[in-house]
């Protein structure tokens, strides 16, 4: 185990990663997944209560979801760790240009540390963000239970593991660059001279060259992001079965994965009834099993953990939903506008009844009052939730 964990240390010493660009100001965009109120009201239906919270950045990297963890969360305490000093250096120098902390920002803080050694860090953690780490550890087991024991009660985790079906031809050039090398296997330099000398050299219509053209070409013209996806020397790719054993073994509640369209059945054999009613009497597990087996391009997992209590609010009531107090998303970019960038980062153009409700939603108002100036139904207001571009907290 420490023979591969200095491995893998090595290559991105070597090849750190991300290789984002530094830039002298924020970084531009978002991701949802880590912002803690989107993602706590993804996860619970509510804003959550507090905003001054511990983020752990599990395997930071180079720092480019750290800087968007302090960005999106501003009154956090957030921690990068990474087993690389050359990322940390990176991620440090990163956060330094961009001047993410803004004054009465907490300053982040980084260090190096295995994720098995998170035990030693002190207290406990409300956000724990987890992208592209445990499928590297020799014993991801132990790395998602050593991350579920620094969790908080009410904290969240935000895990992303690759999946093997959409990763095939990926692991066959690995093996193919693997067999190449030889005896110098673990030349991670060599490595990517052999596997851009292979994609060279193979048919234009072979299928692997095809696969590399279609869905990884662009950023693989970075050596740094090849030498990832091709050379890395620990990876461990899930299909649903091994991918819920990986969640059950840590103790916590899976709260959902964080594409949820991907997983919505319907979108494959929708168009037959008998098929849906035999499929609905499936469990969650064994029907996104069904659908990664009829769509098997998705390429990874991206889903939320979470630590009880964690507060739910059902917002099928219609009371309860006319007392709560609405707001607009914190990931919605372009606005103010009827044209918008949803969490997601798609544009969406908004109805003049969702328009003037969204208006509505700075002044610390109750839905009820907002529906007695704004022609918007109750359904529509439920689709503003559904659709992540508002937030509320119940009365």
């Amino acid at each position: 185990m420490e023979e591969i964990s200095a491995a893998v240390k090595r290559l991105y010493d070597i090849y750190p990663f991300p290789p984002d660009p530094l830039s002298d100001s924020p970084p531009p965009g978002y991701n949802w997944r880590w912002s803690w109120p989107a993602a706590h009201g993804f996860c619970t239906g509510r804003k959550p209560e507090k905003a001054d919270i511990r983020i752990l950045d599990a395997g930071c990297g180079t720092g480019s979801s750290t800087e968007y963890l302090i960005q999106l969360n501003p009154e956090a305490q957030v921690l990068g760790i990474d087993l690389s000093e050359g990322a940390i250096a990176t991620a440090q120098e990163r956060c330094r240009r961009s001047r993410v902390s803004t004054p009465g920002t907490p300053e982040p803080q980084f260090r190096r540390l295995s994720l098995y050694d998170v035990g030693e860090l002190e207290g406990e953690f409300d956000l724990i963000n987890c992208v592209g780490v445990l499928h590297h550890l020799p014993d991801p087991v132990r790395g998602i239970k050593s991350l579920a024991g620094k969790l908080a009660p009410g904290g969240l985790i935000h895990i992303f593991v690759y999946a093997e079906l959409g990763r095939w031809e990926i692991r066959l050039m690995q093996e193919a660059i693997a067999l190449v090398q030889d005896e110098k296997r673990g030349d991670y330099e060599d490595g990517v001279k052999v596997g851009r000398q292979i994609f060279e050299a193979l048919p234009e219509d072979n299928r692997l060259v095809r696969y590399e053209s279609e869905r990884w070409a662009m950023e693989n013209q970075r050596d740094e992001c090849f030498a990832d996806m091709y050379v890395h020397p620990q990876e461990i790719d899930y299909n649903i079965d091994t991918l819920f054993d990986l969640i059950d073994a840590s103790e916590l509640e899976f709260l959902g994965f964080s594409n949820p369209e991907y997983w919505d059945i319907n979108r494959l054999i929708g168009k037959s009834p008998e098929l849906m009613e035999r499929v609905e009497q499936l469990s969650d597990r064994r029907r996104y099993r069904l659908t990664e087996l009829l769509d098997p391009h998705l390429s990874h997992y991206e889903f939320f953990l979470g630590r009880p209590p964690l507060p739910r609010v059902d917002w099928s009531d219609d009371a309860i939903l006319l007392a709560a107090t609405p707001e607009l998303s914190p990931c919605l970019n372009g606005w103010p506008g009827q044209t918008v960038f949803d969490c997601n980062y798609r544009l969406v153009t908004l109805s003049d009844e969702e328009f003037e409700f969204l208006k509505a939603c700075d002044n610390n108002r109750s839905v009820a009052e907002i529906l007695g100036t704004v022609k918007l139904d109750l359904s529509g207001v439920r689709s503003l939730l559904s659709r992540q571009l508002i937030l509320l907290t119940p009365a």
